[in-house]
């Protein structure tokens, strides 16, 4: 009698059908089923749809990839520690009515430091009546500007000791240059009227200078050297000194039959290293008809920080500036100084621009969210449209019926 034997293959379920495979098992994770071809309706307001939403996404998508690779600078703000620093002003200004040997460039700030008559590497250019340039002489602090001509040379090299007119003498005790006599009475505080009777100014022909280049403007250009507090610095006439603690300009030798003239022009003015961006200031034209006219700028100056992401890092400032005007001819009693002033005002914060690019990864979840949201929103609408044409046919259906 023969016996029966289980096979040993494939398993069997209870009801006599495979066992699902893997494959099944894991086929039952899919969350997007495929309905049957068959059941399947295309229409004309679903490929509408369709076409309306491929150009939506293309839109979307390359703005969101100019977006990604566009670069930004984010702001933001922290207390300025770098007190005890210098700052640099670099400027550029033409005074086209005011000579070059008229003006002094004077800085003051609250810490009670005053420089008086400074060239921190400053240029002047001498500007005839039309504009053009006429020479350019340069100047270091401390020293002094003016070249001595050769009627001055010549008396320098006799070993000759000029006196001077009662005014503080210098180290070497003689006065022989025309400056050297103004330097003296300045530093009495004396006003310098009578040059006509000082030897070393008759010989150097100063009266003569003066004359000449009455007619004359200035184009000043470089920079200066100041402490990072609040203060002030100005074109003004005269030469200039101090006295009592009081800053003073002594304009009686000059242009005594012309009133001063301080319409100017502001080529380009900046605070610490020059970037990109443009300054309030830059390009402004100011111009008077009458003469000792104060123009006052008041500045606003914020320490600034560029972060770029290739590691670079810039420190420069930015400002803002208003601007005031007014007579100070001395008949009108308003009291002030005909010139240029800039006084301004630092600020203790710290802004910082950080170079900033979306990563990557953003830009892979941007293109989701909008492939994934127009579909969505597609498919609503779309299911509307047939919805809505799929119960308007049925109605006609049945009014053509009855």
């Amino acid at each position: 009698m023969s016996t029966l034997r289980r096979r040993t293959g494939g398993s069997v379920s209870a009801g006599g059908a495979p066992a699902p495979s893997f494959l099944d098992k894991f086929r039952d994770f899919d969350a997007y089923a495929k309905p049957i071809e068959d059941f399947r309706i295309k229409t004309t307001s679903g490929a509408a749809v369709t076409l309306v939403s491929a150009v939506v996404i293309f839109v979307l998508l390359l703005s969101e990839f100019i977006d990604w690779r566009t670069v930004t600078l984010q702001p933001s703000l922290e207390v300025d520690k770098a007190r005890n620093e210098k700052l640099t002003i670099n400027l550029n200004i033409t005074v086209p009515h005011v000579p070059c040997y008229l003006l002094s460039i004077d800085v003051m700030d609250v810490a009670g430091e005053h420089q008086n008559d400074v060239a921190h590497t400053i240029y002047k250019a001498r500007l005839d009546e039309q504009g053009r340039h006429i020479d350019v002489s340069k100047s270091n602090i401390g020293d002094s500007t003016k070249q001595m001509d050769d009627a001055a040379k010549r008396v320098a090299e006799k070993n000759y000791c000029g006196s001077c007119y009662g005014g503080k003498a210098p180290a070497s005790g003689c006065c022989n240059t025309c400056e050297d006599v103004q330097k003296a009475y300045a530093e009495m505080g004396w006003s310098f009227i009578a040059a006509s009777e000082i030897e070393q100014c008759v010989k150097e022909g100063w009266a003569e200078k003066v004359a000449n280049q009455s007619h004359e403007g200035c184009n000043i250009w470089g920079k200066l050297e100041v402490n990072k507090v609040a203060g002030n610095f100005h074109l003004a006439p005269g030469k200039s000194f101090s006295q009592s603690n009081m800053h003073v300009h002594d304009l009686a030798p000059y242009l005594k039959e012309k009133r001063f003239d301080f319409t100017h022009e502001i080529h380009s003015l900046s605070f610490g290293k020059r970037v990109g961006f443009g300054n309030p200031l830059d390009g402004v034209v100011k111009q008077t008809r009458e003469g000792y006219q104060m123009f006052q700028y008041y500045v606003k100056v914020v320490s600034t920080r560029f972060r770029f992401m290739n590691g670079t890092t810039i420190h420069t400032n930015q400002f803002s500036a208003t601007e005031h005007d007014r007579d100070t001819t001395p008949t009108a009693h308003a009291g002030g100084l005909p010139g240029v002033f800039f006084n301004y005002d630092i600020s203790p914060m710290l802004v910082t621009y950080t170079e900033y690019q979306k990563p990557f990864t953003h830009f892979l979840t941007d293109i989701c969210a909008v492939v994934g949201g127009v579909f969505t929103v597609a498919g609503i609408v779309d299911s509307f449209i047939f919805t809505a044409h799929k119960q308007l046919k049925r109605k006609l259906d049945i009014g053509k019926a009855g």
